[in-house]
């Protein structure tokens, strides 16, 4: 079982409060599922980030298994990890897709628990699904220590090939922060410059400009691996949902950190 390691942190341990801050969350926006195959959503604390998260969220339709793909931040385990474990946030346990799992075995991708241990890029996703799905999808999580455009491109088609051979609905969530620690006026820029191509779904744009400008987006690898995989399963339409910075919650704009929700329809 992969437990809670952030809840009490980035989100409410307690269940009712956890219920609460989520509606918070999705306060004002309007749920209504979409024809969605993939999503970019931050993974900050839910007080900055969670009303943009939310934005995507939203849009979701229901599938069978929701595939996240996040950074790994702490350095542990391989370097592209898959976790097999069934995992626990305060609102109740979540299977994961071992069936999807074995149809990637033999590929860039392992299967390592410790990479997930202490990660929170994925782990603070789940509840949004629980709140609005309830409890009845699997998830199959990722954990990227190696984000390099090749990397990322070959894990997003050995995806596609997973999905496609399952035969089931999933959908791609990559879990990334934008710029880290800029005036807000900077991050805007940067980050809308980068997001730009997204847009495009061009991979190879996407780098060039992070590293041109480098633009301090923690999960650029599971960006562009969803932004693949999406793509070979017929997404064609992109767009930026919302995009906010840490400095619209706490009113400091010398040093933000900039979220972004988007979607692939």
């Amino acid at each position: 079982m992969r437990q809670t390691t952030v809840a009490g942190q980035f989100y409410p341990l307690n269940p009712k409060a956890l219920k609460k801050e989520l509606s918070r969350c999705f306060k004002d926006i309007k749920v209504e599922q979409k024809n969605i195959i993939g999503a970019v959503v931050p993974h900050a604390g839910y007080v900055y980030s969670g009303a943009v998260a939310a934005h995507a969220y939203a849009s979701l339709p229901k599938a069978d298994t929701y595939i996240f793909l996040g950074p790994n931040h702490t350095g542990y385990g391989t370097a592209v990890a898959l976790s097999q474990e069934k995992w626990t946030t305060p609102l109740g346990e979540v299977e994961v897709d071992t069936e999807m799992g074995k149809l990637l075995a033999g590929s860039i991708v392992d299967l390592d628990e410790m990479a997930h241990r202490f990660e929170h890029s994925i782990e603070v996703q789940i509840p949004f699904l629980q709140h609005v799905f309830g409890s009845d999808f699997k998830i199959l999580p990722i954990c990227m220590g190696l984000q390099d455009e090749e990397t990322a491109i070959e894990i997003g088609t050995e995806l596609s090939k997973a999905a496609k051979s399952s035969g089931k609905k999933v959908v791609f969530i990559a879990s990334s922060d934008f710029t880290h620690y800029q005036p807000a006026d900077v991050a805007f820029e940067n980050d809308h410059y980068l997001i730009e191509p997204l847009l495009e779904m061009d991979i190879p744009e996407f780098y060039r400009r992070r590293e041109e400008r480098n633009v301090t987006a923690c999960g650029f690898g599971p960006i562009a691996a969803m932004i693949t995989a999406s793509k070979e399963l017929g997404g064609k339409d992109v767009k930026l949902l919302n995009y906010a910075t840490s400095g619209d919650v706490n009113g400091d704009n010398s040093a933000v950190v900039g979220y972004a929700a988007i979607t692939v329809e």
